[in-house]
């Protein structure tokens, strides 16, 4: 049996090939092969203990798999973080997994709202690195297969989270933040950072608006050998964009001028900046990009800044999926590479077929980075899942089957266990098996589990609400020419009976700008069509009064950026970052309803007058 992280050269396609064909035709036994050795470091440790009896050195694999799968329960946050914290405060990593627990990674805390440590280790660095190095060459295979050595480079934007210690001096931070301060990324460059535009001084900049703008001003100063643009996620790639609209005369003179802005004041950035990229005057350079981005509408302005790149890298699934529109509005025509399905718990899947548009994009998850079950999930059974989060009481709820076992077209909760302290654990995405590739299979990811908004006995799920909102948006905003920025939504129950409320920045073609003047029909109109596309039980409140009439509310343009530096403020990591699909908090409405221009309410009882 192959090594669990076998080494390989991203570059070379045809070793490659072979790599991606043993991974998942040998899947099965790869995760009996990571199950066992997780439970061999690990079956000693204070939280497995409990469950395997403290099993003798002595016991088989299999006797420690079917005891696991007999007696370790299902797990959510709340089980185990008292023992995070007791790793924070001081106490040994054993209590949890074998290795030594060397930092906490962090989660966005814009899912579900709370901000989540979980343990992390140096092999989960390497983990990350294999797991790039896979992307890296997915893309060298599909996307640059006549290149060779004659690759460009890449304008993609990263950021890292500053961090904190724990009281123990254990560090805290994203898991982007973690990797790129790795000896994994700075040495082995697997994954191709070399290739990128941005210099590392200005990844690991603290300051994150003196990073935004010097990535962005060495991307232009590059442009003529850029190949690909992008970011993690969508939103973060979009912000940037519209970072550029705002400042691109400043980065202009800085490069007519050969002189970077005085405000740039991070020492390692700037001298990087000045030394490597900003090399001297360049009046010819700045006049082509002015002349560009001059120009309105900003339509198409990634093709006309970047005339060599071929595609738009960032992640465009799930939430993310909402800012596809304004995607291909800057990219007038660039494909949408979404690379791949991410989540903090573990570095997951990969996109097989990265040239796929964004509707028909599946990831298949790698199974010799942790161990995956899952637990079946239909529409109605979205409540009783979330039922249950303690040790016990969800065992006999919740069927797990193995990552071999899923059937193409039902929809799973994932399930982890992983070797750096996990077991059993909840992530709470949804992914729905579209396929197999061989013995592997494909997961389109639709969301987070449970309900995202709920007032009377309605329940709408996060997938339901993204698909009610761009069914709304291509039937009445698009062929119009208005581009959705931005979406969150929010269950007003102040007054009661209550009502929901969706948070949308619009703008226009024409230079982006705010959509103020849009025709109250077509946003009452846009108002129950998201209606119409909830569930029965939704339509049988809205008849019976029990909730009354969707309203939307437009918003201000950077509305949604001064949401991200609300949850940034609270300890987000910029590259982390997703625009949450409903809030909670009244902070965060608050930030919101001092940026709402206009109100608008559905005029009619969804499938009947009022």
């Amino acid at each position: 049996m192959m090594a669990l992280l076998p080494e390989f050269d991203p570059a070379d396609v045809g070793a490659g090939r072979g790599l991606i064909d043993r991974l998942t035709a040998d899947a099965a036994a790869l995760l009996r092969d990571v199950l066992a050795e997780i439970l061999r470091r690990n079956s000693h440790t204070e939280y497995l203990g409990r469950f395997l009896d403290r099993a003798s050195p002595g016991a088989s694999a299999a006797d420690l798999r079917d005891a696991f799968k007999e007696r370790v329960p299902v797990s959510a946050y709340e089980d185990i973080e008292p023992y995070v914290r007791r790793v924070a405060s001081g106490e040994p990593s054993s209590i949890l997994c074998s290795e030594p627990i060397t930092h906490l990674l962090t989660s966005s805390g814009t899912s579900g709202g709370q901000l989540k440590l979980f343990p992390s280790t140096a092999e989960k660095l390497d983990q990350r690195l294999f797991y790039n190095g896979v992307q890296a060459l997915l893309r060298k295979m599909h996307l640059h297969p006549d290149q060779g050595d004659r690759r460009g480079k890449g304008m993609y934007l990263m950021f890292i989270f500053p961090g904190s210690l724990t009281s123990s001096g254990l560090p805290i931070m994203a898991s982007s933040s973690a990797y790129y301060h790795s000896s994994q990324f700075r040495e082995h460059d697997i994954g191709g950072f070399g290739r990128c535009t941005s210099p590392i001084e200005a990844v690991l900049c603290p300051d994150g608006r003196q990073s935004m703008y010097c990535q962005l001003l060495c991307g232009l100063l590059d442009r003529g050998v850029v190949d690909h643009v992008g970011g993690t996620f969508a939103n973060a790639f979009i912000r940037g964009i519209q970072f550029l609209e705002d400042n691109w005369e400043e980065m202009c003179s800085n490069i007519r001028t050969g002189r970077l802005s005085d405000w740039i004041t991070h020492a390692p950035l700037r001298d990087a900046v000045a030394a490597r990229h900003l090399r001297g005057p360049d009046p010819a350079l700045a006049d082509e990009i002015a002349s560009e981005c001059a120009r309105k509408p900003w339509d198409g302005i990634v093709r006309r800044l970047w005339p060599g790149a071929r595609y738009i890298l960032a992640i465009v699934t799930g939430s993310m999926s909402q800012y596809i529109p304004v995607l291909e509005s800057y990219g007038a025509g660039l494909p949408l590479v979404s690379p791949m399905y991410v989540c903090t718990e573990c570095a997951a899947g990969i996109n097989l077929n990265p040239l796929d548009i964004p509707s028909a994009v599946s990831y298949a998850l790698l199974p010799n980075i942790a161990y995956f079950e899952f637990a079946e999930v239909t529409h109605g059974d979205d409540e009783k899942v979330q039922a249950g989060t303690g040790l016990y009481d969800n065992l006999g709820e919740l069927k797990l089957v193995d990552l071999v076992d899923v059937k193409i077209g039902r929809r799973y909760e994932l399930i982890v266990t992983t070797f750096a302290g996990l077991y059993r654990y909840r992530v709470g995405d949804l992914l729905t098996v579209s396929g197999f590739y061989n013995a592997t299979p494909l997961f389109r990811f639709t969301g987070r589990c449970g309900v995202v908004l709920k007032i009377d006995f309605e329940s709408i799920s996060e997938e339901d609400l993204l698909k009610a909102i761009s069914q709304a948006y291509e039937l009445h905003l698009r062929p119009l020419g208005y581009m959705l920025g931005g979406s969150t939504a929010y269950a007003d129950i102040s007054t009661l009976p209550g009502h929901y409320i969706l948070f949308w920045e619009l703008a226009t073609a024409e230079g982006n700008h705010v959509a103020t003047d849009i025709d109250r029909a077509v946003m009452e109109n846009c108002c129950l069509a998201v209606e119409n596309c909830f569930d029965q039980m939704y339509r049988k409140s809205r008849r019976r009064g029990s909730i009354t009439a969707l309203e939307i509310r437009v918003l201000e343009r950077g509305a949604f950026d001064a949401l991200m530096d609300l949850f940034l403020s609270r300890g987000t990591s910029a590259s982390q970052y997703k625009t949450p699909t409903a809030i909670r908090s009244e902070q965060v409405l608050l930030v919101l309803e001092e940026r709402v221009s206009g109100r608008y309410f559905s005029q009619e009882t969804p499938n009947g007058p009022l």
